[in-house]
């Protein structure tokens, strides 16, 4: 067993030899991560890996936590395909993203470059797993993988079969993961100055909290998602509860899911009784889990539901539940949304163009929508290709991160025997 230090001088050392890979040896190095994933027998090995994690998790963690854990041959696949993709996007090193020449005859430009190496900490998605590698492959960096223990052997797995995959271009440490899978090994990687130059955290509030106040690493804070869906009172109300029920249940494990939603007291009394319809009785008549609603006083007023509690309209559920609250007009809206937002993604449904704007200009999230499901913020549906995650935050990276946002820049200067 290597450890946590041994892990990490390994990646580093890593880095000058992924600074010299060409872009078609990248690229072709991605190809055949890709298809050792397809590869029958490491299918065998990965699902049997993961059906152990998936048995140890049961009862402890919710079915819907389950479903994000689980693999089958099927996603093992789509994760061979964005690895894919990702081969197929434009190199982003090496981009010359300014120039500018002097009246002293230096010719200066702005150079992509890789950021280096990358600690990124996530928890039961082993998808996340070759994701991560992938994207930090194609933009140059290495990547030092720390999986949750619900994930660990699935997600060693993964990594093995990766590792051996581009072992034959002389850089398979550009592919790590910590073998202490606790919240030591954690701590390490996040105090690992001078060998990771940044550290993304993808998993639930307490893991992020936890990297951006303990870190020494600089810390890109991602993926906590309270995402809010406000109607309008112009809004069409089929369109409404299409969005609504595609953002709510299509998969609710996910930081694009929405948690809240504000529905114009004009049109409560007509609309929450269809919302009801649609998330609870419709579900239910049709073997569905219904949506629980925890519903603010007003809404309470109009239709069944749980009482929203002190801390419904502040919670990443996660899971199938909904808070509704009523609110008065567009401006009330976005006031609570700007209390209560995690800045993940937020979306109006309106057919009022000046109420569209108001909405558009006053919240401050990554992503914001009019007339479309917060289930969109995803780097693959962006033509970002895989992400690494979705940034929260304003500094350097914002919304779902893809090649572009791994890298950094540095300026090269070119003169002809000029001194200051």
């Amino acid at each position: 067993m290597a450890t946590t230090k041994q892990i990490l001088e390994r990646a580093r050392a890593c880095v000058p030899a992924m600074a010299r890979m060409s872009d078609a040896d990248k690229a072709a190095a991605l190809k055949s991560m890709a298809a050792a994933l397809r590869d029958a027998a490491n299918i065998k090995k990965i699902l049997e890996a993961n059906a152990l994690d998936v048995e140890a998790a049961r009862g402890k963690i919710g079915e819907v936590m389950i479903d994000r854990l689980s693999l089958s041959e099927q996603r093992i696949l789509a994760m061979a395909d964005g690895i894919d993709e990702v081969a197929l996007l434009p190199d982003p090193v090496g981009q010359v993203l300014s120039s500018v020449d002097r009246p002293n005859g230096l010719h200066i430009q702005k150079v992509s470059v890789p950021l280096g190496v990358i600690g990124i900490i996530y928890e039961s998605r082993p998808n996340v797993t070759s994701d991560a590698a992938a994207l930090c492959f194609r933009s140059g960096n290495v990547c030092v993988l720390k999986s949750g223990k619900e994930a660990s052997r699935t997600s060693f797995e993964i990594v093995d079969i990766l590792r051996a995959s581009v072992a034959a271009y002389g850089v398979e440490n550009a592919v790590n993961i910590l073998e202490d899978n606790t919240r030591a090994g954690a701590s390490e990687l996040m105090n690992a100055t001078g060998l990771v130059d940044v550290l993304i955290p993808r998993g639930g509030a307490g893991l992020i909290r936890a990297c951006v106040e303990n870190s020494k690493v600089p810390c890109i804070q991602t993926g906590t998602g309270i995402c809010h869906i406000y109607v309008d009172e112009s809004a069409d109300t089929g369109m409404a509860l299409e969005i609504i029920n595609n953002a709510k249940t299509s998969r609710p494990s996910v930081c694009n899911a929405e948690e809240v939603l504000l529905v114009n007291r004009k049109v409560a009394a007509e609309f929450l009784p269809k919302l009801r319809r649609k998330l609870v009785d419709d579900r239910a008549a049709a073997g569905q889990k219904p949506v629980e609603l925890r519903l603010d006083p007003e809404a309470a007023s109009v239709i069944e539901g749980t009482p929203a509690g002190p801390d419904d309209f502040d919670t990443e559920f996660l899971d199938y539940i909904l808070a509704v609250k009523v609110v008065a007009d567009v401006r009330e809206a976005c006031e609570h949304i700007a209390a209560h937002s995690t800045h993940h993604s937020e979306a109006i449904i309106s057919a009022d163009a000046a109420n569209v704007e108001y909405f558009l200009k006053e919240v401050d999230s990554a992503a914001v929508y009019v007339n479309a499901s917060t289930r969109f913020t995803d780097g693959g549906v962006f033509g970002l290709g895989c992400e690494i995650g979705i940034s929260t935050q304003k500094m350097h990276a914002r919304g779902p991160m893809g090649l572009g946002e791994l890298t950094s820049y540095k300026y090269v200067v070119r003169g002809s025997g000029q001194i200051r």
